[in-house]
């Protein structure tokens, strides 16, 4: 089971860094593979920990995606890392193993501490069409304009059915951030480059 997530690091320095990640649990317990190169990837190495948070505020998940990464954070409890203010809970993680790999070390985590602050009831149409969309802006030059085309297409629609004020904040965030690649990519052909592939 993939698990739709926050997780805040931090540098050697105490810089934090927040990301939206999805986190495998299964029989083995938590894990998480970053693609190289990669901030969070970077901070597990050196330090050795995490906070994983779950939210259902979906502007963290299309913010941290559209360089939108100043959100109120608190110290955690038992790791050197930080709790977002907005999580409904968390859990700190120290790295117990890695699964090397050219291009997605896999982290297995081990729990140290975990808080629940408020009730967790799901996300609804539209906050999943906003994470749906953010995984789609973070692989933007992995995917095929028309993939991507087709499936804004079939989001929008539970965004314009379904959507309250955040949720329409975080869709405006993603879409700019779509309609800025597409506008790159255009004058990259224009001026005889490739784009940034």
């Amino acid at each position: 089971m993939i698990l739709e997530t926050v997780v805040t690091t931090l540098s050697v320095e105490g810089a934090i860094h927040i990301a939206p990640f999805g986190v495998t649990e299964d029989d083995l317990g938590l894990s998480i593979a970053p693609f190289r190169p990669s901030v969070t990837l970077d901070n597990l190495m050196a330090t050795g920990c995490a906070v994983i948070n779950l939210t259902d505020d979906v502007r963290v998940f299309a913010g941290c995606l559209t360089g939108r990464r100043d959100w109120p954070t608190r110290p955690s409890r038992i790791v050197k890392g930080r709790v977002l203010e907005g999580a409904l809970a968390h859990r700190e993680v120290r790295v117990a193993s890695i699964e090397d790999d050219p291009t997605r070390p896999r982290f297995r985590l081990e729990i140290v501490h975990e808080e629940t602050h408020a009730p967790f009831r799901g996300f609804n149409r539209a906050q999943s069409a906003v994470i749906e969309a953010a995984i789609l802006v973070s692989r933007l030059s992995r995917l095929p304009p028309g993939k991507i085309e087709t499936e804004i297409a079939y989001l929008a629609i539970a965004i314009e059915k379904t959507a309250a004020p955040r949720e329409r904040e975080a869709w405006g965030w993603l879409m700019d951030a779509i309609a800025d690649y597409k506008a790159t990519e255009t004058r990259g052909v224009k001026h005889g480059g490739g784009g940034s592939k």
